[in-house]
């Protein structure tokens, strides 16, 4: 019988280099699109997926990601002696309940497979869902909900791809597959990691949503360093496929990857057009901006 997918790792230890010196000391996480954190929009991701427990793999300074998932008493305080009844109302449906989620810290930077070894402990001997906090999925339902619709069906482990130009494939973690099944998934084959130009076997990327079967631990704690002097989560993957199987799921909606000044820049955009006030306003000056 398949367990569900009840947990979520969230790795929000890097250090944000490409947004310097905004993040010296503002986690990237913490950056805004529009209102929000970047990392709110993809815990409220998480959440709808039907997530109960969402673990956070920190580093040094990242309270402040613990902190905005916390009660702040003076701010509501102050709040409710205003009168600001929104406010409030949105403050308490953004905070996870009591008990649903954990940190833990990644001490040393040894990559994505380390960080997600770090959760181990609190995910236990179940399959679980990783999401990486730079990308931001805007769809309905939301990637990691049609990716449990996928595991729901096949069980095993499940990757959300995208398609990308074939001449930039080798910016890119790129999966083989084998024909496409009834529901629109498909048996990975094989994973690729920054192929050689020409060489690509598909132009579907791995875009950063993984569900995940527990055995992945166990090889990660003695995954030797790949590339980067880094334990990566990909080089496990491969060692379990031969073990398991490995579904893939196109997702259907907009990625806008946050971890770089573009993708980040498209996404308050896209959000803020998404709200029609906001739109009102934007516009014009968009048609200006572009008018020079």
């Amino acid at each position: 019988m398949k367990k569900s997918i009840r947990k979520a790792v969230l790795p929000v230890a890097g250090l944000g280099t490409r947004f310097l010196p905004a993040t010296k000391a503002v986690p990237k996480e913490m950056l805004t699109v529009v209102d929000r954190p970047i990392v709110q929009y993809v815990v409220d991701e998480a959440l709808a997926a039907g997530i109960e427990h969402i673990v956070f793999v920190t580093g040094r300074n990242k309270h402040v990601i613990e902190d905005h998932f916390d009660i702040a008493y003076e701010l509501e305080e102050t709040l409710e002696k205003r009168n600001k009844k929104a406010a409030l109302d949105l403050l308490e449906a953004m905070r996870p309940s009591a008990g649903s989620t954990s940190f833990t810290r990644q001490q040393e930077p040894l990559g994505l497979g380390h960080a997600v070894w770090c959760a181990r402990e609190i995910i236990g001997n179940e399959p679980f869902a990783v999401l990486l906090p730079d990308m931001v999925m805007k769809s309905e339902p939301g990637c990691l909900a049609q990716m449990v619709e996928a595991y729901n069906t096949h069980g095993g482990n499940v990757i959300s791809v995208e398609e990308v130009p074939w001449d930039q494939t080798q910016n890119y973690g790129i999966v083989e597959r084998s024909d496409v099944m009834d529901d629109g998934s498909f048996k990975v084959t094989g994973m690729v990691e920054k192929p050689a130009p020409g060489t690509a076997p598909t132009n579907l990327y791995i875009n950063g949503r993984y569900i995940l079967q527990p055995e992945i631990f166990g090889l990660l704690e003695n995954q030797e360093t790949g590339a980067g002097g880094e334990i990566q989560l990909t080089d496990a993957m491969l060692t379990l496929m031969g073990q398991q199987d490995f579904f893939g799921v196109e997702y259907k909606g907009q990625t806008y990857d946050c971890g770089s000044k573009a993708g980040f820049l498209a996404a308050n955009i896209a959000y803020a057009m998404d709200n029609p006030e906001l739109a009102a306003e934007v516009r014009p000056l968009l048609e200006k901006l572009l008018a020079k």
